[in-house]
């Protein structure tokens, strides 16, 4: 039985992974994290009475209060990272669902994580299809040497770029960076309109009503383009499985990695 503690567990797709924890044989959720309903169940608060583990205001506290073999991170990048290793210190391996933590933070749960011998799994994205998004981007990074990545989110979502895009990025990066024609810094008129470099890549953020997380990876050259999207529905259940596929594989590696694929075979 995998005991897990879940950090965002009243949110958006965190209530939706900790409905599907709730009916599940090999693994329960003993805490949860949510500074604003902390004090109540988790039933209480998703009208679920198979939830019945308490809601605690910070990580530390619920780590305290009820050892964890799995801490799932689902919150805010504001905490995240400290809530990351604050779980590693106690001796859970981590799985990293909050989006908007950079390379640097990355860097510094790698070490921790080496150093507690134990796994950290960062996922951008829980979705199958944002898995193959990736792994065919890279394959096409590998043939055509110019790309752009576009990605749109909903209005209220404060981090830019997603963690979705920022995984791309690092990922493609490690293919070889993206080529451009004019260099940034001949770029006439506003520079900024170009895009941000990240990783080798150009990336480009909206941020408008209608969308919940797509990402696009154009790729160019001479007379043809390839375009690679993900479109997310308004619904969390893409990401349970994937949520509930990374908890299961954590413990079976220790250091960070970084995407789903990562534990999947997709030879």
């Amino acid at each position: 039985m995998i005991r897990v503690c879940l950090a965002g567990g009243t949110g958006w797709a965190g209530s939706a992974v900790a409905r599907a924890i709730s009916t599940l044989e090999d693994m329960t959720l003993v805490s949860a994290v949510s500074r604003t309903h902390a004090g109540k169940t988790l039933g209480d608060v998703l009208g679920d009475a198979n939830l019945t583990c308490s809601v605690f205001a910070t990580a530390e506290e619920a780590l305290a209060a009820h050892p964890c073999d799995v801490f799932f991170e689902f919150t805010k990048p504001d905490v995240a990272k400290q809530n990351v290793l604050s779980a590693l210190t106690h001796g859970a391996h981590v799985v990293v669902g909050t989006s908007g933590l950079s390379d640097e933070d990355y860097a510094d749960i790698a070490s921790a994580a080496e150093n507690a011998n134990r796994g950290a799994l960062a996922v951008g994205n829980f979705a199958l299809t944002v898995v193959l998004l990736q792994k065919f981007s890279e394959i096409a990074a590998k043939f055509i040497p110019q790309w752009e990545i576009i990605d749109y989110a909903n209005d209220a979502k404060k981090d830019s770029p997603s963690g979705t895009v920022r995984e791309l990025a690092n990922r493609l990066s490690k293919v070889r960076p993206s080529e451009l024609t004019v260099p940034l810094e001949d770029t006439q008129g506003v520079k900024e309109t170009r895009g941000a470099r990240m990783a080798g890549s150009q990336v480009h953020s909206i941020r408008l009503p209608g969308y919940t997380i797509s990402a696009e990876v154009i790729f160019g050259m001479p007379d043809q383009k390839l375009s690679i999207r993900h479109d997310s529905g308004s619904s969390a259940e893409p990401y349970v499985d994937g949520s509930l596929l990374a908890i299961r594989t954590v413990s079976s590696f220790v250091g960070l990695r970084r995407g789903l694929d990562s534990v999947l075979d997709l030879s």
